[in-house]
């Protein structure tokens, strides 16, 4: 799996932290920036990792900034992503088997680091169920492409 990472300055302090753990789960992944916490626009990054993303350059992205609602956003202007904003383990989970989420967006700001961590390691672990979530996916995917 090789994965996309990106940040604002917001998020910057918790996506070096998660870069550290891909190395230890020797998960191939590719920093996009921001490369420091002085403030800089977190659209830039999204739309970079995104764009990565759904070019199938990368099979995911991590996206982080202050609350992750701007990346999601952002990110999910882009199609062929489905961007997930998530705060909790359970959301991971569900994000990956229901909505086959490609990108993660996480609040630098809002979790913590070592629930962060956990959220990643479900999320990058976790594959889609298919079937009747299948369905579902189609009708966005349908709708993007009008």
């Amino acid at each position: 799996m090789k994965v996309a990472l990106g940040s604002d300055h917001g998020g910057y302090d918790l996506k070096e932290n998660i870069k550290k753990l891909l190395v230890e789960l020797k998960i191939e992944h590719t920093d996009f920036g921001s490369g420091s916490t002085s403030s800089c626009d977190y659209s830039d990054y999204a739309i970079k990792v995104a764009e990565a993303v759904a070019h199938k350059e990368y099979e995911r992205g991590i996206l982080v900034c202050g609350t992750g609602i701007g990346m999601s956003i952002a990110a999910n202007k882009v199609k062929g992503i489905r961007a997930a904003l998530v705060t909790d383990m359970f959301t991971a989970k569900a994000t990956r088997e229901h909505n086959n989420s490609n990108v993660l967006c996480l609040g630098g700001r809002i979790t913590g680091p070592q629930i962060a961590l956990e959220i990643v390691k479900i999320w990058l672990g976790t594959e889609f169920e298919g079937g009747r979530h299948i369905r579902r996916l189609d009708k966005i995917t349908d709708y993007e492409n009008k």
